[in-house]
């Protein structure tokens, strides 16, 4: 994660994603000459992706070759992409001929481009259409044929289906997503693991470059509010855990250890300050505590 963090981030983001769902292949490479897909995901027959809304349907619906930039992609970066799919297709005709085994059509994997955005220009020279009676906006297909699609992320809906695909974003675009991303409940773990990697991104491109660049400099504004609240509860958790550490250490100095029984009374204890629980765990014996605070669970 050394000349390109904010790539890296895309990958491990989708990585973390979509690894309850299947299989996960970053930099995978593929033969021809050598080239690497920044994901390559394929899915396990029973998974279920609802609670990734766009992003799981786009993973479960055929092997899928994800391909994220930060920058609009050039004409050259496109057909890049295609050669990475093309071959990947290649790959799979030849072990389908080895096997004798069928291999149709609609098996086939399929490129998905996410882009922060698609100028006009740019859709118009790759010929791609959108399909709203069966996708959201922002979503443009290539011809049939070719098996891909680009997704302009400031295109999408701003919905709760689009959120982990927004993330990917730019502006004012990604900004809102962090919003909503921090709005989730805390006991979400795909928001807890994704603030996790917004934090290990910040902290990466603050620590690398002396000078930020324009674009440096808009992201890591992006990120600070979800950089703050990660590092306001990662304190918040250390002075828990350092709490329930001097809890349970005082009832092993008390009674030589903390059992079954005492652990259940120590989620009780912490609900009072040290002042209040320090001298309950020194002064009363086992029996006044189990029963004083297993009276009120």
């Amino acid at each position: 994660m050394t000349s390109k963090p904010y790539d890296q981030f895309s990958k491990e983001l989708l990585e973390e994603l979509l690894s309850p769902l299947g299989r996960v292949e970053v930099n995978k490479q593929v033969t021809d000459e050598t080239r690497f897909v920044d994901v390559l995901f394929t899915s396990t027959p029973t998974a279920q992706a609802q609670n990734l809304g766009l992003l799981g349907r786009i993973a479960v619906l055929n092997t899928a070759l994800l391909e994220p930039f930060r920058n609009q992609p050039s004409r050259s970066e496109v057909r890049n992409c295609f050669l990475k799919l093309f071959t990947v297709i290649a790959d799979s005709q030849r072990k389908a001929k080895r096997e004798k085994t069928s291999l149709p059509e609609d098996s086939l994997a399929r490129l998905w481009i996410i882009s922060p955005s698609a100028s006009a220009s740019l859709l118009e020279d790759l010929e791609v259409k959108l399909d709203l009676e069966k996708w959201s906006r922002g979503v443009y297909f290539f011809q049939k044929c070719f098996r891909a699609a680009i997704v302009a992320v400031n295109e999408l809906p701003v919905t709760e289906e689009t959120l982990w695909l927004r993330i990917l974003g730019r502006g004012e675009t990604q900004r809102t997503a962090i919003d909503e991303l921090l709005a989730l409940p805390e006991s979400n773990q795909l928001r807890q693991n994704t603030l996790k990697l917004i934090t290990n991104l910040r902290v990466i491109i603050v620590q690398q470059q002396e000078t930020l660049t324009e674009d440096e400099q808009e992201l890591i504004m992006n990120l600070s509010q979800a950089y703050q609240q990660w590092e306001e509860t990662t304190k918040l958790e250390g002075v828990q855990q350092g709490q329930r550490q001097v809890v349970e250490n005082l009832l092993r100095f008390r009674f030589g250890s903390v059992d079954e029984e005492l652990s259940r009374v120590v989620d009780s204890l912490l609900q009072l300050t040290p002042e209040e629980f320090t001298p309950l765990c020194l002064e009363l014996s086992r029996e006044d505590l189990l029963a004083r605070f297993n009276s009120h669970q």
